[in-house]
């Protein structure tokens, strides 16, 4: 089972509408997929129609079932919506928690949309991961917070001797007339070439999706928001060698050579 959580620190980058529609592609290809809000601004339940009442608190603190706190989102995909009381894993013991999360099984892949701070809540999710997704809006802001995002994801799995890898770098809202925008892309492109995933184009239809309840593969199979984001699960999905064997290389950052 691969565990994937999509985070950085900076808000307004598109992680949860990469965390959502990257689990949608992934059941899409068959596989089976557990989506885990661990945002305490619970923004997945905005964009999608849920059944249970139980959330991701529910299931660490209060010894709810994970079946309890299953919402069915398709053929493929479960979800477990957030819930804001999260934040309360500040006075909680990590182990407990990973306790919880270790109960979780049956699925391929457990993708968490993690909140933008670096709340205890996330430093346990990122102890349970294997691997990182960084989405990155393609601007001055989001590059440094990327570089400064992938420096502290190095750091704690050092501190913690934790084996974490940097999975892909998502460059999100990319437009291409903007000449900022491609700056930053070739920035990003030059310093993270082997994480890279083909960058998501902005795109209306990925905004109108969420007020549809949909993914943007359901809502809008033929749009670039679509198209951008079954690149990246078809990224995701070659990477699957690398996660069959036991050994997790530690997270590295290899500059191309100039």
């Amino acid at each position: 089972m691969r565990k994937i959580c999509v985070i950085n620190q900076k808000g307004g980058v598109g992680k949860t509408t990469s965390a959502l529609n990257l689990a949608a592609g992934l059941s899409r290809s068959e596989k089976k997929v557990l989506l885990v809000d661990i945002d305490p601004q619970s923004n997945i339940e905005l964009s999608m129609t849920l059944e249970s009442s139980w959330t991701i608190y529910d299931f660490i603190f209060e010894g709810v079932a994970l079946s309890e706190c299953i919402n069915s989102l398709g053929k493929n995909l479960d979800l477990v919506r957030g819930d804001g009381r999260v934040l309360r894993a500040e006075h909680s013991e990590p182990e407990k928690i990973l306790g919880r999360l270790k109960l979780i099984d049956n699925y391929d892949y457990v993708i968490f949309d993690c909140g933008p701070s670096m709340t205890a809540i996330n430093k346990v999710v990122m102890l349970y991961c294997k691997e990182a997704v960084i989405p990155t809006s393609t601007d001055y802001l989001g590059y440094e917070s990327l570089t400064r995002m992938v420096k502290f994801l190095e750091e704690f799995a050092d501190f913690n001797d934790h084996d974490i890898k940097l999975s892909k770098v998502v460059p999100t809202f990319f437009d291409v007339r903007n000449k900022i925008c491609s700056l930053m892309l070739d920035k990003i492109n030059n310093e993270f070439y082997q994480y890279i995933s083909a960058p998501i184009r902005v795109n209306s239809k990925l905004k109108e999706a969420p007020m549809k309840k949909m993914s943007i593969f359901k809502y809008d199979p033929k749009s670039s928001g679509a198209k951008d984001y079954w690149a990246l699960v078809q990224s995701v999905l070659c990477d699957e060698i690398n996660y069959s064997s036991s050994k997790v290389e530690k997270v590295a950052v290899v500059k191309k050579e100039s």
